[in-house]
């Protein structure tokens, strides 16, 4: 679900066709998206080895460990493009706002957190050219934990 107000339009990534755009302004810290109807998730290997998932990877998003969702009917969320240097913080399937966002701010966040250890992306980031490979578990779900606690450290 998409706690502000917002609306699809064309992204201001190049190549990135539809964004996620805020019409209301976001404070730092405060959550942009969280999951709702997530009925089940699969874990990697199960995405690899069953050819009707496998045939849906392009929908799927890592939430924890080894256990990844599909969203085959893309919901508004799918809409949030990758950048290196993202408007949103990825923690556990919610999206933080990294700053103070004002309306009209694309939401993106660094897709690094969604993928499988290891797999790139078949595209590269329009801004630096640079593979976007997933992190390792421990190391995405320490990366955003960090992050959200300074985050919310500059909230008091």
């Amino acid at each position: 679900m998409i706690l502000p107000r917002y609306r699809i339009a064309a992204s201001t990534i190049g190549g990135a066709g539809q964004g996620l755009f805020l019409d209301e302004a976001v404070r730092a810290g405060s959550i942009i998206t969280a999951p709702d109807a997530i009925d089940r998730t699969w874990r990697h290997a199960e995405l690899e080895s069953d050819p009707e998932l496998a045939a849906l990877r392009h929908a799927s998003a890592r939430w924890f460990e080894d256990r990844y969702t599909v969203s085959p009917d893309w919901p508004d969320e799918c809409y949030v493009n990758h950048s290196f240097s993202p408007t949103g913080l990825w923690h556990l399937g919610f999206i933080f706002a990294l700053t103070d966002l004002p309306a009209g701010t694309e939401v993106t966040v660094d897709y690094r957190h969604l993928l499988p250890p290891g797999e790139a992306e078949d595209f590269v980031d329009s801004v630096t050219g640079e593979r976007i490979v997933g992190l390792a578990w421990e190391d995405a779900l320490a990366s955003s934990t960090q992050a959200l606690s300074r985050l919310l450290d500059s909230r008091r």
